[in-house]
């Protein structure tokens, strides 16, 4: 067993190496010591090899799947070895014969299919990127759902492709040169190097060819070598990891690179469109407005917010779609009833492709198109044409849900070992089957009245020994007739005792072996037809698969539309032109938060309209004030545009967008070896090399993280750079006040500020974007809200003064002020702040327990205040 164990592991030295044992996943040796230590499971050990235990730990079968996905997520991959035959047929070879074993399959990160393992709400990626000479290519497929496309991506359009796709593993040829090793390596993805044969794009094409059955691939469309190596490379390593049994897979689909709004890894973080900056998907944009009821909808959302597209038609068509639904709200209620009773039928049909489905997934299948021929029929009047087009993808398979629906119990089991899923009155064999299982006691006795009416003995009977197995018993007083014709050619003698006579029928023995067996053959006819369902589905999944696309439509428009009206969102103008003009713009996130600590969000215009100029906004105001916010949402709002939805504003109207860029937020980069400023520097050079008049750049405190001279210096540039060579829309966030100068210098600059209130010594926060300029950053009083002792504010402030007032009276002068400056240690206690009078009302507040107080003392207690206030 251990030299089969050797050799197959020899062949998956790269993984874990789960080897069946009966109802065990065993593992050895080194496999043994790392799973145990990653599963905190026990490690025991088992026989020697060269003279040294053998280390050893195993988890159950039935409970795998769990174990699975533990190891997947610490970065193993898992080789599964079966046994390839039952432990009896090995012993016809001999005693000490070894059950055969292989591997069935490997696991990785990208290849996962089982429910268990994928996250329902989110695509599992597997992407190859391919050289071939100067061009380059970007593929991916997601095998859980059949989905395959493939991108024209040169090594700099890398990053910014996989920030967007969100990959679980990324295949690689081995031949890669270490500086684009060095490239990808930034991504932080699980690399798969593979053969450099795996990439030939000649070798690539055949696979394609085969996969799909095709004489050439050119019907497909018209694909390069370099996208030809990446979507061969795919099939390559899905035949590898799936050992033969290759999943079903979409035609390929080849995007187009201008075809969708340009969002870079870095302006993806900062804008927290799928995940949050805490690491999480709670306070990302799409945790707040995801309102789909499938799988299959929330997917597909997650693909639009990730690509907003470029193409005017498609824009509209979307929106069209929502805007239909919003005015139709009874429509859109009753839709969403049915989507509710949608199953994700997508991944049910990959795993019935695989061979890894089960009852439940057939199951799936028909509810899932039951449910969509209801659905098309709740379309079938006055839809625009987009819904109207995917209503009918709905149709056309009542023959097969009819299948499904006489074929199938209401409710059946997960897997196909536990029997039970076929309906009663579907096939008469397994009726027939399942009537001796489970009924054979009733068989026999009307066997015995049948029987006993033939010999006219009353007192016969048939039994049941394990010697004898049935047979037919009499007493011996009428031993002769039953041992005399013509009854001895029915019963045929088996033994005699000394008060009874025993007998056996070729009927009965026929009964007794189906009655044995009747268990057995149930399941093997249930396995059969549970075959030929399988074929019938599989034989319609192109069909299906175009449904299940429609249904996730046919979800995210209603979800989009539920959204708009109960948040009371706009449906914006998208056209050609160069026009940003939101009205009270908010942002989707931060206003979703607000509402739950029951707070209200103050609403901003914005409008960076030109269409000869640049349009820029320059953006000054205190630390705590909302510039971030007012940068983000505006962003925000030109993302969900040309996604499809309508936007969190009172009106908006957006010239196509065709690039997003955001430098929000400062970080710092350790593992490489880049502080704050230099991860500042890199995004803001990316965005200045790649910005285009089509662009929309938010920027916030560029040049911060260096001396304030240079700061300035830097953040001056930079806004002159996008004005006068990018030549984009822009908001422009600075503590520099100084730049606002730069509005009288360049025409396409406006200043603007986030207006705030000073009472009393305090800074109220009016949240407000107005034209102007800040005169002021107010830091020191956002450090005295933050918690800084007051002995260090009020040294602050001190500080403060004598700077300003050395700008006024000249530079020379400033650090002699400081220098006359008293020291830190002389200001450690703060002055005392003086004390107002407390009035008669503030008196009785204090008095007050509204924890103690009935409805009834609550309100005479606020008459009683109302009294002293009128005094």
């Amino acid at each position: 067993m251990m030299a089969q164990y050797l050799e197959i592991k020899g062949r998956y030295a790269d993984a874990l190496l789960f080897y069946r044992m009966g109802d065990f996943y065993e593992m050895f040796f080194d496999d043994a010591e790392a799973a145990a230590a990653a599963l905190d499971i026990a490690l025991t050990k088992r026989g020697q090899h060269l003279g040294k235990d053998i280390p050893m730990c195993g988890v159950p079968v039935h409970a795998a799947e769990g174990y699975l996905l533990t190891l997947i997520r610490k970065g193993f991959r898992v080789a599964i070895a079966e046994q390839m035959e039952d432990p009896a047929e090995a012993k016809k070879r001999g005693s000490k014969s070894v059950v055969a074993r292989d591997v069935v399959r490997l696991v990785t990160p990208g290849t996962l299919t089982e429910e268990t393992l994928l996250e329902a709400r989110r695509h599992n990626y597997l992407a190859a990127w391919a050289e071939v000479r100067d061009a380059a290519a970007l593929a991916w497929v997601d095998i859980s759902t059949g989905e395959f496309r493939v991108v024209p991506c040169p090594a700099p359009r890398l990053g910014p492709e996989l920030a967007r796709l969100a990959p679980r593993e990324l295949l690689v040829s081995e031949a890669l040169s270490q500086d684009r090793a060095d490239l990808i390596g930034d991504t932080g993805l699980p690399v798969t190097p593979l053969a450099r044969a795996a990439f030939d794009s000649a070798g690539a094409q055949r696979r394609l060819c085969a996969l799909y059955d095709v004489a050439t691939a050119e019907g497909f469309g018209t694909f390069d070598r370099a996208e030809t190596a990446a979507m061969g490379a795919i099939v390559e390593y899905l035949d590898l990891t799936q050992r033969g049994k290759l999943p079903l897979l979409r035609r390929p689909v080849k995007e187009m690179p201008g075809g969708v709004v340009q969002i870079d890894a870095a302006t993806r973080r900062n804008l927290e469109i799928t995940q949050a900056l805490s690491g999480g998907r709670e306070g990302s944009l799409i945790a707040a407005i995801d309102r789909t009821v499938t799988a299959a909808g929330a997917r597909l959302l997650e693909r639009r917010l990730a690509a907003p597209s470029r193409d005017l038609g498609v824009i509209h068509d979307r929106l069209e779609g929502v805007r239909h639904l919003v005015d139709a709200s009874q429509l859109t209620e009753a839709l969403r009833i049915q989507l509710r009773k949608v199953p994700d039928i997508d991944r049910a049909l990959s795993r019935l492709a695989l061979e890894r489905g089960g009852p439940r997934d057939l199951a799936a299948i028909r509810a899932g198109l039951a449910e969509a021929e209801i659905i098309s029929g709740q379309l079938s009047t006055g839809t625009p044409s987009r819904l109207a087009e995917e209503a009918r993808n709905l149709l056309g398979f009542r023959e097969l849900v009819d299948l499904l629906e006489a074929a199938l119990v209401a409710e059946p089991p997960l897997l196909i070992r536990d029997g039970g899923f076929i309906a009663t009155g579907h096939d008469s064999e397994l009726d027939d089957a399942r009537e001796l299982r489970d009924r054979g006691r009733g068989v026999i006795g009307r066997m015995q009245a049948e029987y006993a009416e033939l010999t006219g003995i009353q007192s016969l009977k048939i039994k049941h020994n394990n010697v004898l197995g049935y047979f037919v018993e009499t007493t011996a007083t009428h031993a002769e007739r039953m041992l005399s014709a013509p009854l001895n050619e029915t019963f045929i003698h088996r033994q005699t005792t000394a008060n009874q006579v025993r007998f056996t029928t070729v009927p009965l023995s026929e009964m007794e072996t189906r009655i044995l067996n009747a268990g057995n053959l149930a399941l093997e006819i249930e396995k059969r037809l549970f075959e030929e369902l399988r074929a019938q589905v599989l034989n319609a999944a192109a069909q299906i698969s175009t449904a299940a696309r429609a249904l996730a439509e046919i979800d995210l428009t209603a979800a989009f539309a539920d959204l708009a009206r109960g948040e009371d969102w706009c449906e914006p103008k998208v056209d050609d032109s160069r026009a940003f003009e939101i009205r009270g713009g908010r942002h989707p996130v931060v206003e979703r938060a607000l509402r739950r600590s029951g707070e209200s969000f103050v609403a901003n215009d914005c409008a960076l309209t030109d269409d000869q100029t640049p349009a820029i906004w320059l953006l000054t105001g205190p630390n705590m004030a909302g510039k971030s916010t007012f940068l983000r949402q505006n962003a925000l709002i030109a993302l969900l545009a040309q996604a499809g939805s309508f936007v969190p504003a009172r009106s908006a109207h957006i010239g196509l967008v065709s690039q997003l860029f955001s430098r929000v937020g400062a970080a710092d980069d350790l593992a490489r070896g880049r502080s704050t400023f230099m991860v500042e520097m890199v995004e803001t050079a990316a965005i200045l090399n790649q910005a285009d008049d089509r662009a929309l750049v938010i920027l916030d405190e560029i040049g911060r993280g260096t001396a304030t001279y240079d700061g300035l210096s830097i953040a001056w540039a930079t806004l002159e750079h996008l004005h006068e060579s990018n030549r984009c829309r822009a908001l422009f966030a600075t503590h520099y006040h100084e730049m606002t100068a730069l509005s009288q210098k360049l025409h396409g600059v406006e200043n603007a500020t986030v207006a705030v209130k000073e009472w009393e010594g305090e800074v109220i926060f009016l949240h407000e974007v107005r034209k102007g300029a800040a005169d002021r950053s107010y830091g020191v009083q956002v450090a005295r809200l933050a918690g800084l002792p007051a002995s260090v504010v009020e040294r602050a402030k001190v500080v403060l003064e004598a700077l300003e007032k050395g700008e006024r009276e000249g530079g020379t002068r400033k650090h002699a002020l400081i220098d006359d400056l008293p020291l830190f240690s002389a200001a450690t206690v703060a002055p005392p702040r003086p004390v107002k009078g407390t009035s008669p009302v503030e008196e009785q507040l204090r008095g007050l327990h509204p924890d103690e107080m009935s409805p009834l003392e609550a309100l005479k207690a606020l008459y009683d205040l109302k009294g002293l206030l009128d005094r």
